[in-house]
């Protein structure tokens, strides 16, 4: 069994990769849908020597199998939105402290001490839906701000522009996550010129708006808000993990969280290189449920580990999925 502290201690390439392997193997034994994978793919633990070895099971497992690594009954049970007509995701959580862990040590590494921001945010589209990791993590994260003020914004944007004008006239630091419809629609009805505030988007239009492109996006957001940089949040139902940008939408990962490009030809072969390629994601705070997932983004990896979400794949599935009807 791996022990947990060791996946929020790692300090190196090595500690990664050598954590990551016991990681696999556990999974290997323990996570039947996993193993199935593995199984037809023909890959045994004696067959991984590297991270580029393992196997990383397509998202859409999480929304047709319980992909579980551990006995133990679900604390809790995080959904997708499901706004793409396929289906919602579940992540069987098994162990909640892990997740509390996870995005707390991921926050403090990127932001500091939530404790000394105002967090204000403007969620609507998961607010309105049970289930939701994202308005788990930001709850927790208002809960431990020391500003009473801090909290969760719907449709009252009357209220959320004074908020940000007070606390901005107070000097506090302000964090202001939102969903990107609703960010525009804030700055749509108020011009703001701010010093001392981070937004941060965490990506998509939820159908409300026609997507835009990130530079158009960005320069929307930066220009609404009087700010220089847009901050983002990278994280999904299925992982317990988060990557954050502080701008030009490059963004870097947690100790415990790695990602690689695949072959969008051969959804089975690792990049080396800097090619746009399917993103694969290692979060190894995911012990108890799978901690290789081969995503449905399109990206680059750069050689400081840094990468680049640019776009989705066309097709609902994954190519080479049907290698995997279990």
């Amino acid at each position: 069994m791996v022990d947990v502290n060791d996946i929020f201690s790692i300090s190196s390439e090595q500690d990664f990769e050598k954590i990551a392997i016991q990681v696999f193997n556990f999974q290997f034994e323990n996570n039947k849908v996993y193993r199935s994978y593995c199984d037809l793919l023909f890959k045994h633990p004696s067959d991984i020597r590297k991270i580029e070895d393992i196997p990383f099971l397509p998202i859409q497992f999480f929304k047709s199998h319980e992909v579980v690594s551990s006995f133990k009954k679900s604390d809790i049970v995080f959904t997708s939105s499901g706004t793409t007509n396929t289906g919602n995701s579940r992540h069987f959580v098994t162990e909640l402290s892990i997740y509390n862990k996870s995005f707390l040590k991921g926050f403090e590494l990127f932001y500091g001490d939530p404790s000394d921001y105002t967090i204000l945010a403007l969620l609507p589209s998961y607010l309105e839906r049970d289930g939701s990791s994202l308005i788990y993590m930001v709850e927790a994260l208002i809960n431990k701000s020391k500003n009473k003020l801090s909290g969760f914004y719907l449709h009252n944007y009357d209220d959320l522009i004074q908020q940000i004008n007070s606390s901005e006239k107070n000097g506090e630091k302000i964090l202001l996550i939102g969903v990107t419809y609703a960010l525009l629609d804030l700055i749509e009805q108020h011009q703001f010129n701010l010093k001392n505030t981070i937004i941060m988007e965490t990506g998509g239009m939820k159908g409300k708006r026609k997507e835009l492109i990130r530079e158009e996006l960005h320069k929307l957001l930066k220009n609404g808000f009087g700010v220089n940089n847009i901050h983002s949040e990278y994280g999904m139902t299925e992982l317990l993990s988060q990557a954050y940008s502080k701008g030009y939408g490059i963004f870097q990962c947690s100790p415990w969280m790695k990602i690689l490009t695949r072959s969008v030809y051969n959804p089975l072969e690792t990049m080396q290189d800097i090619r746009s390629g399917g993103l694969n994601i290692i979060d190894l705070a995911n012990i108890n449920s799978c901690s290789f997932i081969a995503t449905q983004d399109l990206g680059k990896v750069y050689p400081d580990g840094s990468f680049e979400v640019i776009g989705r794949f066309d097709s609902a599935d994954i190519r080479g999925c049907n290698l995997m009807v279990l």
